[in-house]
Formats: structure tokens, sequence, C-alpha cells
């Protein structure tokens, strides 16, 4: 693992609303500032960075008066139209301190699930970076509804980070880090100082310790290093409030929690499978299935499927549960739910005869699955 920032050539760094926004108080010139100053040093040790920012909503609020967070989608999303200009303005400006320009990318999830769109984005945020720019990304709060949203800003980082296959992701955040329990309510909590991205005590502990500005607690950010390990990247949570935080990470300090990615890194195909966040259906297979795509690296076959869910057609994402309910793969179907239903428990020579043609002997091509 990068034990830092100090190896890596490119990185994500993600900053929440609290720190952006001074716990909701409107944007905080001098935090934006500081980083605009730290991630000026790192790309004169050669290092690429995207920035992750959170807090159009919060300062669109602040710019309209409004002291709560609207209930409606429409106040939202006009909130956040309201606040991307300030968030841009104010970003472009201290960036420009330092002879760095700056470029506003907004991100929806539907345009991650459209693979054309995904390539799309992986190329303009990788040609930004050769020519010396730093992108500022955020999730286009002015258009999302819950069927295209992320949710959290660490999700859209994580994603961000398979993208354009960065080496290290930092969650800045007003933690220190992951904790044993939660600090404000235990003191004898300790910090996680080092951990494995995706071991599954770590959603235990993490708990959910949202604050009242942004939407993602510690949950979404241990649930964020391990998607973003899909490609191989580590991930630093720590507080952006540490002075200096991001330049003495590069100089091989341990600060915050780090988690090392312990997955091979994934083509970029099957990252963009497993990072579609919603699914159209689900199929069950069994132990045998399970065992054979596991351990035998084999396509999905027919025989193997206990039971189909949802409705989907040909070409779509769909996840694959064992028979507790639990997601064990997912990937591209080569056939509909119905034609799914019709072939399940037969053999792929009989595929012909059941539904009059066969598209291919597999429901699942183990090039278009990935396995969890």
């Amino acid at each position: 693992m990068h034990s830092s920032i100090a190896n890596a050539r490119r990185l994500i760094v993600k900053v929440g609303s609290s720190l952006v926004t001074n716990n909701g108080r409107g944007l905080d010139h001098n935090a934006i500032r500081c980083w605009a100053s730290q991630i000026a040093t790192l790309r004169q040790q050669g290092k690429e960075v995207v920035l992750v920012s959170s807090g159009a909503i919060a300062e669109g609020m602040q710019r309209l008066g409004w002291s709560r967070r609207p209930y409606k989608i429409a106040k939202q999303q006009a909130a956040a139209a309201v606040g991307q200009m300030g968030l841009a303005q104010v970003y472009e400006s201290h960036f420009s301190k330092y002879s760095i320009r700056t470029a506003q990318i907004l991100l929806t999830h539907a345009d991650l699930i459209d693979r054309e769109r995904y390539l799309n984005a992986s190329s303009t945020l990788l040609t930004l970076l050769k020519l010396g720019v730093v992108p500022i990304v955020n999730e286009n709060d002015t258009v999302i509804t819950d069927e295209i949203k992320f949710g959290d800003n660490d999700t859209l980082a994580a994603l961000v980070t398979n993208l354009i296959e960065g080496d290290v992701l930092v969650i800045l955040t007003d933690q220190h880090g992951l904790y044993t329990a939660d600090p404000r309510k235990d003191p004898s909590a300790t910090l996680v100082k080092k951990a494995n991205a995706g071991d599954p005590a770590l959603e235990i502990i993490a708990g959910n310790t949202s604050t009242g500005i942004g939407r993602g607690g510690m949950l979404t950010k241990i649930r964020a290093a391990k998607r973003a390990a899909y490609s191989g990247a580590d991930t630093i949570i720590a507080s952006g409030r540490e002075p200096n935080v991001l330049v003495r990470l590069a100089a091989a300090e341990l600060i915050g929690t780090q988690l090392a990615a312990q997955t091979t890194r994934i083509t970029s195909r099957k990252q963009w499978i497993a990072n579609h966040l919603q699914v159209r259906g689900y199929i069950v297979i069994d132990s045998g299935a399970i065992e054979k795509l596991t351990f035998g690296g084999t396509s999905l076959l027919p025989v193997g499927i206990v039971d189909v869910q949802g409705i989907f057609t040909r070409g779509e994402v769909i996840a694959c549960l064992n028979e507790t309910g639990h997601e064990v793969a997912r990937g591209l179907t080569n056939y509909s739910s119905v034609e799914t239903k019709m072939i399940s428990r037969h053999p792929s020579v009989e595929i012909n005869l059941i539904l009059g043609y066969m598209l291919e002997p597999e429901v699942i091509h183990r090039n278009n699955l990935v396995i969890f």
C-alpha cells in the first residue's frame, strides 16, 4: 500500500460539505485557499489531482438566506443551481493565484451507467489532467432524482477514482478518521490507523454518524474505500482541518485512517459493471454455480439459476444472489427476464428447444461478470 500519497501519481481528493461551508455558514474561503495551496504543492511534485467537492446546496441556501435544507426537491435543485455559481467562482479565484486553471464537472449516476457516457466522462477528465487543469467534480444536484443520484459525494469520489484509475482516494472530513466507536459518544474510542478496504468489520464499526450538513456518514466513506479498491486504489480518511494535511500525507506522514486495496485492479469494463448503483433485476443461483463462478472462472449457465426477480432486457446489468439473498456477482445479461425464467434450470443445449433460438449458451459471459 502507499503508506501515504508519497508514491501516488494520480489523486482524488474529496472534501465534505461541513469543511467547504464551515458547518453550513457559507463557503469557507480560508479552507479553500489552504487546499488550493496544498494541491499546488502536490502538482509541483508531479502529481495529478482531481477535487471532488460538496457544498453547492449549502452555499445556495446561504446565498438565498435559507437556514434549513428545503424539503421540496425543486427547491433543493434551485439552491444547488445558485450554489454552483459560488462554488466554481471561489475555487477558480483561489487556484488562479497559483496559475492553475480549474474546470467544473457535474455528474449524475445516469452519466456513468451508460457505457458511452462513462467513457466520455473518463476521456474528458484524463484530457483535463493532461492539460494541467484541476477538475472540480460535484454531483449535478440541479437535475438529480432518486433514480440517478449517487446519494453522497463519497460514493461519487470512489466512482471518479475508478473512472480515471486513480492511485489514492483521500476523503477529507470533519473527523480524524474511523474510530472503534463514535468518539462524540464514547470517550474510550480509538482511531483505526490501518486496515484493509472491504473488511466487513469496518462497516460494523462505522455505523452511521453523519453530520447535519452533508449526506454521508463514516459508513459511506468505508463503502467508498471498498469501491475505490476495484481499481486498485487505496483510501485515506483524514481530517480536513488538520494543518497542511495533503502535503504531510505526501511526505509519508501517517494521518487519519489508511485503508489498503486488497483486490487486484479489475478491467475498466468490469469496473463499469460493478459500479452500477442500481441493477435492473436479480437472479438467484445455486451453490454449484457460485463455486464454478468463484473458483472456476466460468460463465453463468442457465442450469445454475434457481429464480428470476424483476424485469430486465438483454444487455442490462443484473445482480446474482445466493439462496440466502446475498449478492455474489453481477453482470450483463444475454437474455431478458422472461427468457431467463424459461431457460433456468435447463442445460444450454436445450435453450434452442425452449425458446426457438439461442442467442448465447450462457446467461452471463465471464468477460461481462464481476464476482464480489
